[in-house]
């Protein structure tokens, strides 16, 4: 009976380490699945800012082509603009240009006439002056 009672103590010592070690087991199994769960769920999260953000590339490589396309549209109607104008302010320009030199020139001539004229005047008025005998010898 004691060998009988000792195999029941050693059965029972045994189902009672191996039930410890199931419990254990089985404990240690439901952390490992809890951070398998929180790991699927930052994964998912991930995903989701993965695909915000190839999302926003996107849009932001579709505005800086727009902005290109933009850009050279503005630069080719400028262009056109300034072919269109130069031309005819060159000329205006040029016109205007003659315009005032002719203007000047002819206020210049005017001026010189008019010098002219108060000299001829002067040598009028200081050969119609009276001489005086005692000026003879001055001059």
């Amino acid at each position: 009976m004691q060998n009988d009672t000792a195999q029941t103590a050693k059965t029972l010592q045994n189902d009672t380490a191996q039930t410890k070690l199931i419990c254990f087991l089985e404990e240690q199994l439901d952390k490992k699945e809890q951070q398998l769960s929180v790991k699927d769920k930052q994964l998912e999260n991930k995903d989701t800012q993965i695909s915000q953000m190839q999302n926003l590339l996107d849009q932001q490589q579709r505005l800086a082509l727009q902005d290109k396309k933009l850009l050279e549209e503005y630069k080719a109607e400028i262009n056109d603009l300034k072919a269109l104008k130069m031309p005819p302010e060159e000329t205006e320009f040029k016109h205007l240009d003659n315009q005032y030199k002719d203007e000047v020139n002819a206020l210049k001539e005017k001026l010189e006439n008019l010098q002219e004229q108060i000299k001829d005047q002067k040598r009028i008025e200081e050969q119609e002056k009276p001489r005086k005998w005692w000026g003879l010898w001055r001059k």
